[in-house]
């Protein structure tokens, strides 16, 4: 045991006993552990509401993935694609009814016209497609709506049920103009114009069927969409 006498105490003693020293340290302020238990609150409340954000994401691309079945998945067969193409065969369409499908030339009855001042282009021309397997209809001097006002090469002329034929028409020369009439015939007039100095050849008029032919692209589909 020790004696110990404060500074200050004019000689007074003490006794301090017992194996401990006392906490000279301030005692611990309770608005302190309040403000600690209110920190370790907000921190869970933040954790926990991550969590939930988390949660719903991943549950809506769950969905999302869901909601966009694979082709074919129902079990039915998928539609075969409509037949396109100078290979394709396909029937003439009704008369009035609308078709962009591209026949075969032995199904287009094409009428040759010669908008020009050189004489003997109709005949040349409707020769040329007849050996390209087209089915020649008239041939001859274009009526005066359009006698020598075809600027161009070539103006293909065909109503709704003609459009396929006019495509596959419009392949065999550069730079041919369409226009649309009210004819209710598949029918198909090539009408030459004072550009127009022959067909192209069935190489490149392939190349043209092709491209004119080639569907455009299909967009990606955007995220959490079909």
């Amino acid at each position: 045991m020790s004696m110990l006498t404060p500074q200050g105490l004019k000689g007074k003693q003490y006794r301090i006993t017992g194996n401990s020293y006392p906490r000279l340290g301030r005692p611990p302020r309770r608005s302190r552990k309040v403000l600690a238990g209110i920190g370790v609150l907000l921190a869970l409340s933040l954790v926990a509401l991550g969590g939930v954000q988390l949660y719903d994401i991943f549950r809506g691309r769950h969905a999302s993935a869901q909601a966009c079945p694979a082709p074919g998945a129902s079990g039915k067969p998928l539609a075969a694609p409509a037949a396109s193409g100078a290979a394709s065969g396909a029937a003439s369409p009704a008369p009035g009814a609308t078709s962009t499908a591209v026949p075969q030339p032995q199904a287009v009855t094409v009428n040759v016209y010669n908008a020009t001042d050189k004489s003997g282009m109709a005949a040349r021309t409707a020769e040329e497609l007849k050996k390209r397997g087209f089915t020649i209809g008239q041939v001859g001097n274009a009526p005066a709506a359009l006698d020598k006002k075809v600027p161009g090469t070539v103006q293909v002329i065909s109503g709704p049920a003609g459009l396929g034929a006019a495509t596959l028409l419009g392949s065999q020369v550069a730079s041919a103009a369409r226009t649309a009439d009210a004819r209710t015939d598949a029918t198909v007039d090539f009408v030459l114009g004072d550009s127009f100095a022959a067909l192209l050849d069935p190489t490149q008029a392939a190349a043209a069927l092709a491209e004119a032919t080639k569907p455009s692209p299909t967009p990606s589909p955007q995220p959490g969409s079909c």
